[in-house]
């Protein structure tokens, strides 16, 4: 029955289609507007969610499907029979993003396995024809707009089921049939699919669009449909440069985002994985706000929709450390320099104020450090502050003197502070200082 309601409404996209022309190097390239872009730099740290019907097994998402035999795909494709996640409570997921400082979420609507997570009228393989029998996306979305989250699709054009069903080998090779590029029947299918998701699930703010790395297809066709459908929407893969699992050396020029998993898989791994620490992703955040980027970091809820334990316990060190510092990269920009020996920059959007990130773990509560911020001054009436901490009481130490001091010199701004805050138990808190100077101008340009 779906299929039939999908053949009917093809007829309603050729319109749209047809001022899209098929070859690549005839289509102009859209953009995203430039206030939408501003938007999204201001936003700095996106929730990913990898979650699939093969989550299951425990496999990497979909990429089991690639060499695999036939025996091999007719049994993966039964997974669909016993998928029934009863502890699905995406609300509890948005509040822990909530908490964490999470600005937007990009949930993996359907990945290149081809199981819709959403109910679509273009297929049966999804999640609604499953034991659980839910629209999983519709819920995902309400739960994180309630706690104020923008919202971001993940699709993946490339559809390996479907090819599969056309009788085309699995693939990654973008030179054949199982690119949409070269397959006008699964093009409109993709196009449907994409008019579904962007029609029938309210404002979509961020739409990620992956696969077909290295092709211009997803900027000069796809993205330019989104853009048709929803004017509005910033398109980050297909639209911008989105490192994969590493971060630029340099900055770059225009906005970016990078995405990374927690541990070394993007869905639920749950035997043999290994996991970065709060710090690392700390660092990694500092490191990308002062490149100029946003940061896309991935959970992957268990089988039965839980958040894993791990995954859990990690975002929670990031939510206490933002609490105290989410000034610093959340709304800013880059400053001029990246980075001075183990601190990083940014500044407020006015750039009035910078923020200087101090990444050493061996700060002891109660010890004060000296640093230089070369070529910097603070102006007649300017401040400089520890972000989350008054500058008066560091706890059990009463006559310690907790007072920022700074100085004006000839190399540039001279900090003396101390590390103040009692963040956990045993005073081993191990995670960025920073340092937050007002009214600041540079001494040299």
């Amino acid at each position: 029955m779906k299929k039939i309601a999908f053949l009917l409404s093809i007829t309603s996209i050729l319109s749209v289609q047809a001022t899209y022309s098929q070859n690549t190097n005839v289509l102009p390239i859209q953009n995203n507007k430039p206030e939408r872009i501003e938007w999204f730099a201001d936003l700095g740290l996106g929730m990913f969610i990898h979650w699939s019907f093969d989550v299951q097994l425990g496999s990497v998402i979909s990429h089991t499907m690639v060499g695999a035999s036939d025996e091999y795909l007719d049994d993966y494709f039964k997974l669909q029979q016993s998928f029934d996640p009863q502890n699905f409570n995406p609300k509890q997921w948005a509040k822990l993003a909530k908490l964490a400082g999470f600005q937007y979420v990009v949930f993996t609507t359907k990945h290149h396995n081809g199981f819709c997570m959403y109910d679509t009228e273009t297929t049966d393989f999804s999640i609604i024809n499953t034991p659980f029998g839910k629209d999983a996306t519709k819920e995902i979305f309400e739960a994180f707009r309630a706690e104020g989250i923008a919202i971001g699709v993940y699709y993946g054009p490339e559809d390996w089921k479907f090819i599969y069903e056309q009788g085309i080998t699995i693939s990654r090779d973008h030179t054949t049939q199982a690119n949409p590029e070269h397959n006008p029947e699964l093009n409109r299918f993709v196009k449907q699919q994409l008019k579904e998701l962007l029609t029938n699930y309210g404002q979509i703010d961020i739409v990620f669009l992956d696969g077909m790395m290295g092709t211009p297809y997803l900027n000069t066709e796809f993205a330019a449909y989104c853009w048709e459908l929803q004017p509005n929407v910033v398109v980050t893969r297909g639209g911008m440069e989105t490192p994969e699992q590493r971060l630029p050396t340099e900055p770059l020029e225009n906005a970016w985002e990078a995405c990374f998993t927690l541990g070394t898989q993007w869905q639920y791994k749950p035997t043999n994985e290994v996991y970065k620490s709060g710090t690392t992703l700390i660092n990694m955040l500092l490191e990308t706000r002062a490149k100029n980027g946003n940061l896309l970091l991935n959970i992957g809820p268990t089988p039965d929709g839980g958040i894993p334990q791990q995954q859990e316990d990690i975002i929670r060190e990031l939510a206490l450390w933002m609490r105290v510092n989410h000034q610093a990269v959340i709304g800013t920009r880059p400053f001029d320099k990246v980075k001075q020996d183990n601190i990083y920059f940014t500044q407020s959007k006015d750039g009035n104020t910078l923020f200087a990130s101090v990444t050493d773990e061996v700060w002891k509560h109660g010890e004060r450090k000296e640093f230089l911020i070369e070529d910097v001054h603070v102006a007649e009436g300017g401040e400089v502050t520890v972000l989350g901490h008054n500058g008066k009481v560091i706890e059990y130490n009463p006559d310690k003197d907790a007072k920022v001091y700074w100085k004006n010199t000839e190399r540039g701004l001279l900090v003396s502070a101390v590390r103040g805050q009692r963040l956990y138990n045993n005073f081993q808190w191990p995670n960025p200082v920073v340092i937050k100077v007002e009214s600041f101008s540079r001494t040299k340009q």
